[in-house]
């Protein structure tokens, strides 16, 4: 998804309750069971005047002989907040501050994020065909240290200019594996 800009925490859960809703009413959410992976950030440049959608992913059955070897996930987008109770402001690492140690932090965060959810799957970076961030300060500094090397970049990275949905967020990243996707210009 893309927005106008970051939302505060309150403007977040209310965006949040009217895409529930609307998931509610396609018959994808139900008892709090959310199917969907989404990534929902700001674009710094030429932003959409309201959310809106940018791209999805979707499934297709696998015949039966391809199905064990065909391994498709896309994970939702993550910043640099661990889960938990309180809000964001007091859960995001290194509030305000965008230098580069702190950038690296955030990265590193984020990154073993990534990897927790993927875990959960059964899956690691190898099983990955796209890395995502999404952030508007400089990520040069970490990127091969902390990105490449770990493995998060199997066939580059794609780098939006962009910022995270809920201010005070600094970086975000989404990554997925999948067999075929196609880019409709």
């Amino acid at each position: 998804m893309r927005s106008p800009g970051q939302f505060t925490e309150e403007g977040f859960i209310a965006f949040n309750r009217v895409y529930v809703h609307t998931l509610e009413r396609w018959g994808i959410f139900k008892d709090d069971e959310n199917p969907v992976a989404r990534s929902n950030v700001c674009p710094e440049v030429d932003p959409p005047t309201a959310p809106c959608f940018h791209a999805f992913s979707y499934t297709m059955p696998a015949e039966a002989s391809d199905a064990a070897e065909v391994k498709s996930f896309v994970i939702s987008g993550s910043g640099e907040a661990p889960e938990g109770p309180g809000g964001y402001a007091d859960r995001i690492i290194r509030l305000g501050d965008t230098a580069p140690d702190a950038m690296r932090e955030k990265a590193q965060f984020v990154l073993g994020a990534m990897e927790f959810r993927m875990a959960a799957l059964g899956l690691t970076w190898a099983d990955a065909t796209t890395s995502q961030v999404y952030t508007v300060h400089d990520i040069h500094g970490f990127l091969a240290d902390e990105v490449v090397r770990r493995g998060a970049a199997p066939d580059g990275v794609t780098w939006t200019y962009a910022r995270p949905p809920v201010e005070g967020l600094a970086f975000e990243m989404d990554v997925r594996g999948v067999p075929v996707e196609r880019v409709i210009g």
